[in-house]
């Protein structure tokens, strides 16, 4: 994973990491404690579960043979009134990134969240401001960038090893942000939290979903982040032409289609699988997974599927 990370070629398979993985209670028969559950829990038996998630994550991890984790996030709804899954509160969920720090010993990168660069935001106040009170949308940002440091700070100092921020900058019909948007409100603020995150000691990831035209990937390969997370498929992101545009300036994580894996079948994520081996191995800066979370509707033979073929081009290098 350091070696992706840093765009070196790997010594031994690509790397595999999930910018979220939903399965575990599935891959151990076990059950993972999360969410509203975990926060009804009384504060002796919240640290218990810490630890015994952090040993479930950690031993499907191996099992799978992943590079990386990411720890839980903090609370967020996936919709109005709906939570989503794979939360912890806030203060919990840097303890369950130092418990996971604790189990996995250098066998595991622990990668967290540090959202700290602004995302789309349909609301029309915000698409308002961009327009009409920049200034505030300058003071949102520096707001962001200062949570997102301290978020940093904190899972650096409990044992995480590289941090993404979740920041959405487009969505299937292209760039929410216009370039002077992005100039201005955006690509300051990824690079000083790379280059702040570096400092450090952590790797630096941005996710975004949606289309980005080879503009926006050459502005974003141009700020310090090391990686790139989603390269999404859905939008029509082809990962080969993406490395071959900024694969010498960004490691490139993904894309797996999230939407197959859910519907599709076996064979066709083999193949989808196989294709993208094929064509981003050679030179590094590769960590296969899926585009998005992997989801808990994931059916397990779908994702073995995946797995099954980076088995076989693990053990079939010359290809």
């Amino acid at each position: 994973m350091i070696a992706a990370l840093e765009r070196r070629p790997p010594r031994g398979a690509v790397p595999l990491w999930e910018l979220e993985f939903q399965l575990w209670d599935a891959f151990s028969g076990g059950h993972l404690v999360l969410g509203a559950e975990f926060a009804e829990l009384p504060a002796a038996s919240q640290e218990l579960a810490l630890r015994r998630n952090a040993e479930l994550i950690l031993a499907v991890c191996r099992d799978l043979e992943f590079a990386a984790v990411s720890s839980p996030t903090p609370p967020w709804e996936q919709a109005p009134g709906d939570p989503a899954y794979y939360i912890l509160p806030e203060e919990a969920r840097f303890r369950q990134a130092a418990a996971l720090r604790e189990a996995a010993g250098d066998d595991v990168m622990i990668v967290g969240h540090a959202t700290a660069v602004l995302a789309a935001d349909y609301r029309i106040e915000f698409c308002e401001a961009l327009i009409n009170s920049p200034g505030e949308i300058d003071a949102l940002a520096r707001e962001w960038l200062d949570r997102g440091l301290e978020a940093a700070r904190r899972l650096r100092d409990a044992g995480a090893e590289a941090v993404f921020t979740a920041s959405d900058l487009a969505d299937n019909s292209g760039p929410f942000f216009s370039m002077a948007h992005m100039r201005r409100f955006i690509l300051p603020y990824l690079d000083r939290w790379a280059e702040q995150c570096r400092a450090m000691g952590l790797y630096s990831i941005l996710h975004t979903d949606g289309l980005l035209p080879p503009p926006w990937l050459d502005a974003i390969a141009d700020t310090a982040v090391d990686a790139l997370q989603a390269i999404d498929p859905v939008a029509g992101m082809n990962m080969a032409a993406t490395k071959a545009q900024v694969g010498d300036r960004l490691c490139l994580c993904g894309n797996v289609d999230c939407g197959l894996l859910c519907s599709g079948d076996p064979d066709e994520i083999g193949r989808a699988t196989d294709s993208l081996l094929g064509d981003c191995t050679s030179g590094g800066g590769f960590v296969l997974g899926a585009s998005n979370a992997v989801q808990r509707e994931v059916p397990i033979d779908n994702y073995r599927a995946m797995l099954a073929v980076w088995k076989r081009h693990q053990a079939e290098p010359s290809r």
